[in-house]
């Protein structure tokens, strides 16, 4: 296809703003087109540009690859309005994607109902998070800011052949751009309510023949959405810097270098939530005292708290990596990434979220993780591709904890002072090895083969002293220290056929596992348990399709997934005998489809559509939570949809108004494990929506955004320690937001 402009790589990636007359037609990635960008012939024909994926390790069209993948470029993620990952939440299909509870640089991430229950470092996530093709082994921290991102890649279902352990949900990779031969720069300016100010810069180029070098820069700031009504004081707020250099040496004529560090600080106040369910006491003297009773009006964005003046949250994040691609011939490539990471993160939490000290915790953690990937990928010539590799990880998660509780206990109405010190640590060492062949049997037929082999040692210690005015000091009130080891095969199997150019059937079977490890919980010699690793099985068959005329796309996926020994970390007991052990509780059946689609009907118009359903039930004998069976998968809600549409306006002189909007909705969902009636969420709707002029040179672009235009108050998070105080508390999704945006670009 001849295009108005000559699209490299990365541009089609990125996808630039076209336009009619002597620029072409303005149409840029749709709001969170999961796919293809528009582009334009010397006739003025729309089309649905192809967008290249490097899911299989290699180079492939997003229509090519035989699995269910969502793409975005960083004009779509413009387009979202997205500044953090979970930004992307409405624009995939069975994904629940939100910030993890209590924490502001923590994600909560369910891929078609699999996820990670529990948000304490000791629990290993089960949808794996990688920039530039580096895993996050946890949670914390993974809330990247998306301001110098070339792309975003959801890869649905088990990646645990390429991808390995801690994927049975999927993959999220983050790809970040890289400097070439040509000067680049680019800068942001937004400003919005809650004295919203962003800024941020990207310059990138040529310093020498051989040498380019990238440079971006963002500080993002605003006040926050919670309010404590008796101090006035402000939580859920936002205060955070980010840098990153990336750097390509061409060393040779067939060795590449790239190389990249980055560092994020976040500086902010409490993340509050809302008590949903009365608070109680245990008077040792009287029994158990009401002291708390929740409002039972619509939530207002105001909660109390008794943490205020102790500290917030802050995080420190960094590391280094550099990826060596060597050309050993021309059917054989040769790559290798070497990764370094370190996050300190010092994060108070008021659990109960009122002004009683039930549930107030410092969590300290000072983790770092050392990594080293070995690939070789071939190339017979067309009908055979392969990749085999070797994977290392040493990681190391040490933390303090402090959990103070002096509303808790009492004595004839007096409070007992309590307070629980925990100190742990938790090293793991992983090894893995894994081979894919691709094999063009016959004409438009292909046969994928992917296997790996994961051996993976975890050692935990853990000591825990309790202190108390009436109950004495035990110090160390508890201590032990386990080692556990697993290994696991987790093969792939994929067949495609391609009934015409434009229609791709395809058929996969693919296992993932998350990892065992132990109870990060345990107070006493009953919780001290290891657990062994989930096990999910998916079989998928989908289509991928598009128009002869290139201006309508259509994906679809169905998938039967078997998820074996579900870990759930339940809470047990009342008064003073209160426990959290973690259970390989259950079995889970998930079945699920997904549709994406994108169309052009009219020139100036384009839509999208991502839809998804989910049935996700407990197999066999079901889950025993704390209070009997838990009849819904927590984080699975049956329907999740959006509609999306733009529309471009050509000015006069070549400038052109580019108006968008979307609908998201959500079907209700569980929030905890044990489905405590408090904690869960009905189905609701978001609608977001923006004006963008763009100048004729396409350099200037002024955007007007609003976000849940419709003020919905809803939930997207909760805490369940209901043994504890009956400590039960939500966490809520932004109000409505505005902003104001001036971004130029060379």
């Amino acid at each position: 296809m001849n295009t108005l402009h000559s699209l490299s790589h990365s541009q089609f990636i990125s996808g630039p703003v076209l336009r009619r007359s002597a620029l072409g037609l303005a149409i840029a990635g749709a709001l969170g087109l999961s796919g293809p960008v528009a582009a334009q012939s010397d006739e003025e024909e729309l089309m649905l540009e192809e967008v290249v994926v490097t899911a299989q390790r290699r180079e492939q069209t997003l229509q090519e690859v035989p699995m269910a993948i969502s793409a975005f470029s960083g004009e779509q993620l413009r387009d979202l309005q997205a500044d953090n990952l979970d930004s992307i939440q409405g624009a995939v299909p069975n994904l629940n994607l939100v910030q993890g509870r209590g924490s502001n640089s923590s994600v909560n991430v369910f891929i078609r109902g699999v996820g990670q229950p529990d948000a304490l470092q000791s629990f290993d996530p089960a949808v794996g998070i990688y920039l530039d093709d580096v895993y996050m082994s946890r949670i914390q921290g993974a809330m990247f800011k998306l301001y110098d991102i070339e792309r975003i890649e959801v890869l649905r279902g088990p990646q645990g052949t390429l991808y390995g352990k801690n994927t049975p949900g999927g993959a999220i990779r983050l790809i970040t751009r890289t400097p070439g031969d040509e000067f680049e720069a680019a800068a942001n300016i937004t400003v919005g309510d809650y004295d919203r100010a962003q800024a941020s810069a990207y310059l990138s180029g040529p310093v020498s023949e051989d040498l380019s070098l990238g440079l971006s820069v963002l500080h993002d700031q605003r006040d926050g959405f919670v309010t404590d009504p008796l101090t006035g004081e402000k939580y859920n707020d936002e205060y955070t810097t980010v840098a990153r250099v990336k750097g390509a040496w061409q060393a040779s004529d067939n060795v590449e270098v790239v190389f990249s560090a980055d560092y994020t600080k976040e500086d902010v106040a409490l993340t509050l939530g809302r008590a949903e369910a009365p608070l109680v006491s245990v008077d040792l003297a009287l029994g158990t005292v009401v002291r708390f009773v929740p409002s039972s009006d619509e939530y207002n964005f105001e909660t109390s708290t008794d943490m205020g003046g102790l500290g917030g949250q802050r995080t420190d994040h960094w590391g280094g990596n550099v990826t060596v691609n060597w050309a050993i011939n021309d059917g054989l490539d040769f790559k290798s990434i070497t990764a370094y990471r370190d996050l300190q993160a010092d994060n108070y939490v008021d659990i109960d979220a009122t002004t009683l000290q039930l549930g107030n915790v410092f969590v300290g953690i000072d983790q770092d993780q050392f990594s080293q990937e070995f690939q070789l990928l071939g190339d017979s010539g067309g009908s055979v591709t392969w990749v085999a590799g070797a994977y290392y990880l040493n990681e190391n998660v040490p933390s303090h904890q402090e959990a103070y509780a002096d509303d808790f206990l009492l004595f004839g109405g007096v409070p007992i002072s309590f307070l629980r010190t925990i100190d742990d640590d938790l090293e793991t060492t992983s090894y893995a090895a894994f081979a894919q062949i691709d094999w063009a049997f016959a004409q438009n037929w292909n046969l994928g083969l992917g296997i790996r082999y994961t051996d993976e040692e975890k050692t935990y210690a853990r000591t825990t002293s309790t202190f108390s005015n009436i109950l004495g000091n035990a110090d160390p009130a508890f201590a032990f220290v386990d080692s556990d080891s697993w290994d696991a095969w987790t093969p792939t199997l994929t067949l495609d056929w391609a009934a015409t150019d434009n229609v791709h059937f395809y058929g996969r079977l693919a296992e993932g596992f998350k990892s065992g490890g132990f109870n990060g919980r345990a107070n006493s010699a009953a919780d001290v348990s290891t657990f062994d690793p989930e096990t999910v099985w998916t079989a998928e068959l989908g289509a991928k399709t598009t128009s002869d005329d290139g201006r309508f796309l259509a994906n679809f996926a169905v998938f039967q997934s078997e998820y074996e020994d579900f870990q759930a970390r339940v809470s047990v007991g009342d008064g003073i005998d209160f426990r959290f052990p973690v259970l390989n509780a259950a079995e889970l059946d998930i079945t699920g489809a997904e549709v994406e689609i994108a169309w052009l009907p009219i020139d100036p118009l384009q839509l999208t559509t991502q839809i998804g359903w989910l049935d996700s039930e407990y197999g066999g004998e079901g889950f025993s939570g704390a209070d009997g069976i838990a009849d819904e998968p927590a984080f699975s809600p049956e329907w999740t949809a959006r509609f999306g549409a733009i529309w471009t306006v050509d000015l006069s002189g070549g400038a052109a108004i580019r108006i968008g909007a979307d609908a998201n909705y959500r079907d209700a969902m569980q929030l905890s494990v044990e489905n405590s009636p408090v904690l869960n969420e009905g189905d609701y709707w978001l609608a977001n929506g923006f004006v963008s002029w763009v100048s004729a040179d396409d350099h200037w672009t002024v955007t007007a955004g609003i976000k849940n235009a419709t003020d919905e108050v809803y939930k997207v998070e909760g805490q369940d320690f209901r043994s504890v105080g009956n400590i039960q508390t939500a966490y809520y999704g932004d109000p409505r937001t505005w902003t104001l945006s001036l971004d130029y670009r060379y």
